[in-house]
């Protein structure tokens, strides 16, 4: 579908507010350990009954864990409070909408009068319905679209620095942790504003943020570095497509983001593009691909060491 904006579309300084109710918080607890499901745990923070009522709804072996969930669930509350009134964060966000199309397993995005090339992987043990995907797969051959996007948490080194001064660690890594969450849901904030009004390709789609954790929605946005699009390298491409440092954020020579609360990756409006595993390559498709990207084989060994 032609976007409703193509181009570049920055959103500054984004209101918390707008950004909290998409924290998947079971990523949250899985970054302390706390694997489990704490459904409801929202409703027993400021009530002791409510509190005794929610515990009680775990046998007697799990309430230990889910007691120490509660108190982290009340604690990150507080803290994005203060990330709030004493505005210690800002959130900020942008994509690009590109013409686009595919040549085998690369993506060619036209930018300023040139072809950018995005090389893909391809699969080579198949998925469960039996194909063996590469990205590129998500775009037509020619006269299609694909998005790039980035968004970062501003501010939240500095603060962390604060409280490791007084040996604090469990509120430094507190607020990196929920930084982490933040820049998360700000991904999938912005997917649904592209998916819905920038791109505007699913206008209708209702925000129901527990249907979106399931990935019910059209479109995919894999990020550099995630199993469909591993090689970090990519990640200097996208930078060059929509200029990272208009967000506040720069890359180091590994391709990592900086402030670490940052992500970046591809969209697309496929209605039948999905997430998949990579996986395992060979040494023919690694070669292939070293040619594809124009990059040597010592070099490209580094970024796709898991996939070797």
């Amino acid at each position: 579908m032609i976007p409703k904006h193509p181009g570049i579309t920055r959103f500054t300084d984004i209101n918390i507010r707008e950004i909290v109710p998409f924290i998947h918080w079971t990523f949250f607890f899985m970054a302390w350990r706390l694997n489990g499901k704490y459904d409801g745990i929202e409703t027993a923070c400021d009530c002791a009954s409510c509190r005794v009522g929610w515990l009680q709804k775990f046998p007697l072996e799990e309430r230990p864990k889910a007691e120490e969930a509660l108190k982290l669930f009340k604690d990150a509350q507080e803290m994005l409070r203060r990330f709030l009134d004493e505005k210690i964060v800002t959130i900020n966000a942008m994509v690009g909408i590109y013409s686009a199309h595919s040549d085998e397993d690369d993506i060619i995005v036209e930018f300023e009068h040139q072809n950018i090339i995005i090389p893909t992987l391809r699969q080579q043990i198949p998925s469960n319905d039996g194909f063996c995907y590469a990205l590129s797969d998500f775009l037509k051959s020619e006269n299609d679209f694909v998005g790039v996007f980035a968004n970062t948490v501003l501010g939240v080194e500095a603060f962390a620095a604060t409280f490791e001064k007084d040996d604090d660690m469990y509120h430094s890594i507190l607020i990196k942790t929920l930084s982490d969450r933040l820049a998360e849901a700000t991904a999938e904030w912005l997917h649904y504003k592209v998916r819905t009004e920038v791109w505007g390709y699913a206008p209708n789609e209702k925000p129901n943020v527990n249907e979106m954790f399931k990935t019910h929605y059209t479109g995919i946005r894999p990020a550099v570095g995630y199993p469909s699009l591993p090689d970090q390298s990519i990640i200097f491409t996208l930078d060059k497509l929509i200029n990272f440092s208009n967000l506040g954020v720069m890359l180091t020579e590994n391709g990592a983001m900086f402030p670490n609360a940052s992500v970046s990756g591809l969209m697309f409006d496929h209605p039948k593009s999905k997430y998949f595993n990579i996986g395992k390559i060979d040494e023919n498709q690694f070669l292939d691909y070293c040619r594809r990207s124009g990059k040597k084989p010592d070099v490209l060994k580094k970024w796709l060491a898991v996939n070797l």
